[in-house]
């Protein structure tokens, strides 16, 4: 490697130290992923160093997600490789990420603490993408990182604020119209966060289908009430926690007490792959398109659970 190679990698690259500061995680920790689990594969210097890209602190922090949702590190690796098989490229801008650009400008708006930034960052966005790709790839990965790091000093208020902003606008966007298509969705107690859930719902609706969001923590019992009143065409349940076997079982009996086709989206989908299989119940995805195409199959009939 030429001294000018080295300089220009240098510069689009990372030290393990300096990850091990943005994300958290320490040294140690990241060895032992790439090491004995093969998660991160940063690149070496002539001497050996350990070199990471901004890709590669993306996968650390979808590690810590997982891993504080209660998977097993050793799960972890066939999760991230689904997730990134059905993860859209990334918008390109010159020779930068434009999510990755607009992501350090609302950075800035909330380290400021400046609401009315963050408002017109969030509107100027909307008005050259859709909403759906506004909250999943500018968002909700500005708002992940920083809920792993809500318990360091000077990111709470952060967190807190871009939280109930977000809630904000995906409320406003759930309860804008009349669609033709009605269809539930809720999440257990405990199963995911507000946001999740809501955000979700604004990934699975659209102008072909309307979606009405209750919980989380609407219990099956009560679930099955507003099935039987609201009629819905289907019924969603959002989870990013890993299934118990109880949870499966009452889920199993649940779905053959409805009048209605049930479906499961967001991370759980990837964890129970083969416990569904040969069930009625229909695994949606956790990533906007396949979110709202595999909804529309589903409604329609034509999705193979």
């Amino acid at each position: 490697m030429t001294e000018a190679a080295r300089a220009e990698t240098n510069a689009i690259l990372f030290p393990i130290r300096e990850v091990s500061r943005a994300t958290g995680v320490n040294s140690v920790t990241l060895r032992a992923w790439e090491r004995r689990y093969g998660l991160i594969q940063p690149t070496r210097t002539d001497s050996g160093h350990r070199l990471y890209s901004a890709a590669d602190i993306e996968t650390v922090r979808n590690i810590q997600a997982w891993i504080e949702r209660g998977v097993a590190v050793s799960k972890v690796g066939k999760l991230l490789e689904r997730s990134q098989a059905v993860r859209p490229a990334p918008v390109v801008v010159g020779h930068g990420d434009a999510w990755g650009e607009y992501r350090s400008r609302f950075r800035a708006a909330l380290v400021a603490f400046d609401a009315a930034a963050l408002a017109r960052l969030f509107q100027q966005a909307c008005a050259r993408h859709s909403k759906a790709q506004v909250f999943q790839d500018i968002c909700m990965p500005l708002w992940r990182e920083l809920l792993l790091r809500r318990d360091e000093p000077g990111h709470a208020g952060e967190w807190l604020l871009l939280d109930a902003f977000l809630r904000t606008q995906a409320l406003t966007f759930l309860q804008a119209g009349e669609h033709p298509a009605r269809v539930v969705l809720t999440a257990l107690a405990g199963h995911c966060h507000e946001l999740e859930l809501l955000v979700a719902g604004v990934l699975l609706g659209g102008e072909d289908i309307g979606v009405q969001v209750f919980g989380p923590g609407l219990p099956l019992a009560e679930l099955a009430l507003v099935g039987g009143k609201l009629h819905p065409q289907a019924m969603v349940l959002f989870s990013n926690r890993p299934p118990s076997e109880e949870w499966l079982a009452q889920l199993k009996r649940f779905a053959l007490s409805l009048d209605c086709p049930l479906a499961l989206a967001g991370d759980v989908c990837d964890l129970i792959e083969k416990e569904l299989a040969g069930s009625a119940i229909a695994r949606l995805g956790n990533t906007g398109p396949l979110l709202h195409g595999r909804l529309q199959q589903f409604i329609s009939g034509h999705l193979d659970t």
